[in-house]
């Protein structure tokens, strides 16, 4: 029996095996939910990290290493003596702060489970420690759970590339829309451009002021027109303040930028753009600030994991392309293979009333469980 075959007959008794795991499932994300974890909240992270790790532990035998830089807890499992072959990456902060639990808590009606965080992404946390709880070959495994996903990863980036760095490959447990794994994602660029102006009494000497809003104004339109729709490169200006009093000229102002595109060229473009601003206003002053970023993530990083997923789960399986980013575009970004979307199936990510199919967890936890078992082993 060839590796294929193997592969597909140890997919059907892992999904049997799972399916009688499912009340255990069930508990351990009822579990993680009731731990709120925002990303702005370096406490509730800290107790949510644990719970994640107890999890973890139970499921695998083996503790994980706190990875903890400014205050945000990182978890990561290393399995086996020699190199990482695999990388399962994951993470356990969410954007619902403290206290949403307590209007929208965690429920259940048939095959839908409901909570924040649920499919963004503490079922996939479930599916991934499963998943692992009944994979016949752990050695050169290594897992990730961090902390700051949801704000861009700017803690743990070099911690997610020195550990997946030569891996064979890289599975990302993020939600799935409809069953679909992401095989390309946008890259992102954020900013803040920031304008100084001068302040004077709006109604006495205006004259005497600099506008920094009209100025935010004029550098908002110019910002915007940098996006490119027939390459798929949008340019936002976001959230924006200006001025502190209704009677007086602001003398400061700013604007967040968000920048995605397939094409890491376009990316180029935007971010020599955005830092060549120049003012309009006489007298006003511009600085252009760059925040977390994270590289585009190519349909070919993905392509023939996607192709091992569908020989191994069946041609059931399809793809897509997604604007939205992950730890998947940090890993792709240094070279390695990576596969996202293998977590649970579900929707209404960032959005009140976020759900999961409960029966998806079993079914990926096989697949996640195939797969980690036979990338790096003469697939």
């Amino acid at each position: 029996m060839d590796r294929y075959r193997e592969g597909m007959t140890a997919l059907s008794s892992l999904r049997a095996h799972l399916a009688a795991a499912a009340p255990r499932m069930l508990d351990d994300l009822a579990e993680l939910i009731a731990v709120e974890s925002p990303s702005s909240d370096p406490d509730a992270l800290a107790r949510s990290a644990d719970v994640v790790a107890a999890l973890g532990t139970r499921c695998t035998g083996q503790s994980p290493e706190r990875v903890v830089v400014a205050d945000r807890p990182h978890l990561r499992w290393r399995f086996g003596s020699g190199p990482t072959r695999v990388v399962l990456i994951g993470h356990h902060d969410t954007v619902w702060p403290r206290g949403t639990l307590a209007r929208w808590p965690f429920s259940v009606d048939g095959d839908r489970a409901t909570g924040p965080g649920v499919v963004d992404m503490k079922a996939g946390l479930v599916i991934l420690f499963h998943a692992l709880a009944v994979c016949d070959d752990l050695d050169g495994v290594a897992v990730i759970v961090n902390a700051d996903e949801e704000i861009g990863s700017p803690t743990s980036t070099e911690l997610i590339h020195d550990t997946a760095r030569g891996a064979a490959g890289a599975l990302v447990l993020e939600g799935s829309t409809q069953g679909r794994l992401k095989v390309a994602r946008k890259g992102i660029s954020h900013y803040s451009v920031r304008v100084t102006g001068r302040a004077a009494h709006a109604g006495n000497a205006p004259h005497l002021g600099i506008n920094a809003g009209v100025e935010l104004s004029h550098q908002i339109l110019r910002i915007a027109a940098l996006a490119d729709p027939q390459r798929g490169t949008t340019v936002s200006p976001t959230d924006s303040t200006a001025g502190t009093t209704s009677n007086t000229i602001p003398a400061a102002a700013r604007v967040s930028v968000d920048v995605r595109s397939f094409d890491q060229a376009e990316l180029e473009r935007v971010d020599a753009a955005l830092r060549a601003l120049e003012p309009v206003l006489e007298g006003a002053r511009l600085d252009v600030e760059a925040g977390p970023a994270r590289p585009a993530m190519p349909e070919s990083a993905a392509a023939e994991l996607f192709a091992l997923a569908q020989r191994l789960g069946g041609p059931g399986l399809v793809s897509e392309a997604v604007g939205g980013g992950s730890d998947g575009n940090l890993t792709a970004g240094i070279g390695v293979r990576t596969l996202d979307g293998l977590g649970a199936i579900g929707g209404n990510a960032h959005a009140e009333g976020e759900w999961i199919e409960l029966s998806s967890l079993p079914d990926r936890a096989a697949l996640v469980s195939t797969l980690t078992a036979t990338i790096g082993r003469a697939e």
